[in-house]
């Protein structure tokens, strides 16, 4: 692992929670993501399955947790499968974890070899009545590849045709959307590499340098500080490239005259960042790119201060909405006859801000939860409103990461440049 490490408790912790919500004679497995093809005998870099990481830390394939309170005998209640380096295996990848290096990293005493899952089971499934199994259930998901898990699901259903099969990521992401202080350390940590790297840009960027260039750079100061690397694809937008809201090619050369719009951020310990900073390439906005953003800026703060304990998604969509069409009519973008007489269910300001302001985040950066529940403290939202102007070639986008807190919130990314005179400032360097 890049990553430092990391204390079982937050792993232990986060199992006993999922036990308590577990019905009497309820057995859990999950299982580790598959190592994913590309071409010829290549792979995919490997990336856990964030629902076994999250109640294991285990961060190597081909492993499987089993969770079962009620299990007769104690060694059965919770139990870490995992593969066995093998004289083949150590040749070609190296060293697998050993059961003791597995019950230190995640407070599981009972650590079996991944060979010995066929013969263990039948004795669980005897007990059981409840079976809970993860799946994929983010509203946004697009499951075009059957998962380990997947698979798992369809054998054990033919061979165990009786049992009352149960939604797992119900429960799971349930406690997800709650950080605790470890996981909001973490998350801390890659909004500190997502920091570094933005400044590190803001002494790069200028007209003729290519936006690959850009993503170098962040990929460099993200790699050198134990990072694996972004927490998805880096947006690398110059000019009329950032209206396209999830432009990826990056493959432009920056003008002068252009806005940059930088959409990143770093993944540390499965954790992600999620940062959006709009800069001029040439170091000065122009009077028109300026009074843009900061209709944005303004809406981000307007935003922020309503992501608190209490709020619901819906209520404070609504309001960052309105304030959105009050700038929209600033600029001259939107005509405040038109909006008093708009249809309420398509609204105006979608012609220039057609995403949402927020979303969880955590070991997914559009992490998982349930939409509609009532801000809590623990949780972690974005906070990333924009305006995108196409016949202008400007689209401005400003985010921050926001921890909701008891008393407020408190902004993961308050050290990150803002403000448009630091900005510029900054890049004159």
């Amino acid at each position: 692992m890049r990553y430092g490490s990391i204390l079982p408790d937050l792993f232990t912790e986060n199992r006993r929670r999922f036990r308590e919500l577990l019905p009497s004679a309820s057995l859990a497995i999950f299982q580790a993501n598959d190592i994913m093809p590309t071409n010829a005998d290549g792979t995919m870099a490997f990336r856990q399955n964030n629902d076994l990481f999250y109640l294991s830390g285990v961060d190597q394939e081909e492993s499987i947790l089993v969770i079962f309170p009620d299990a007769t005998l104690p060694q059965h209640r919770e139990i870490l499968f995992l593969k066995e380096t093998s004289p083949q295996i150590l040749i070609w990848e190296g060293y697998k974890l050993t059961k003791e290096q597995a019950r230190e990293q995640t407070g599981v005493r009972t650590i079996m070899w991944l060979d010995s899952f066929e013969t263990v089971l039948p004795a669980l499934m005897a007990e059981a009545d409840n079976v809970y199994l993860p799946s994929n259930e983010h509203i946004r998901a697009v499951v075009a590849v059957e998962t380990r898990n997947a698979r798992f699901i369809k054998q054990l259903q033919a061979a165990y045709p009786l049992h009352q099969y149960r939604r797992a990521s119900r429960l799971v992401d349930q406690l997800r959307a709650i950080k605790s202080p470890e996981e909001i350390r973490l998350m801390q940590k890659a909004a500190d590499l997502t920091e570094a790297a933005f400044r590190r840009l803001l002494g790069f960027v200028k007209p003729g340098v290519m936006e690959y260039e850009v993503e170098a750079e962040i990929f460099h100061e993200f790699l050198r500080n134990g990072s694996r690397g972004p927490a998805y694809g880096s947006i690398i937008a110059s000019g009329p490239s950032a209206c396209i809201l999830h432009y990826v090619s990056n493959d432009r050369e920056c003008k002068a005259d252009d806005v940059m719009l930088l959409d990143f951020g770093a993944e540390y310990a499965n954790y992600a960042a999620d940062m959006s900073r709009s800069i001029p390439i040439s170091g000065t906005f122009t009077k028109r790119q300026r009074a843009v953003y900061e209709a944005v800026l303004h809406v981000m703060k307007f935003a922020t201060a309503r992501l608190v304990a209490g709020g619901n998604i819906e209520e404070y969509h609504a309001a960052v909405g309105s304030e959105m069409e009050k700038e929209l009519i600033k600029l001259d973008l939107l005509n405040a006859s038109d909006v008093k007489n708009q249809d309420p269910a398509a609204p105006l300001y979608k012609q220039y801000f057609m995403h949402g302001t927020s979303h969880y985040l955590g070991l997914d950066v559009h992490d998982v939860g349930f939409k509609y529940r009532t801000f809590e403290p623990g949780m972690v939202y974005t906070c990333e409103p924009g305006i995108y102007i196409p016949a202008e070639g400007l689209g401005i986008r400003l985010e921050n990461d926001i921890l909701i807190t008891k008393t407020g919130n408190d902004d993961l990314m308050k050290n990150i440049p803002l403000e448009a005179d630091d900005i510029e400032r900054l890049m004159r360097r």
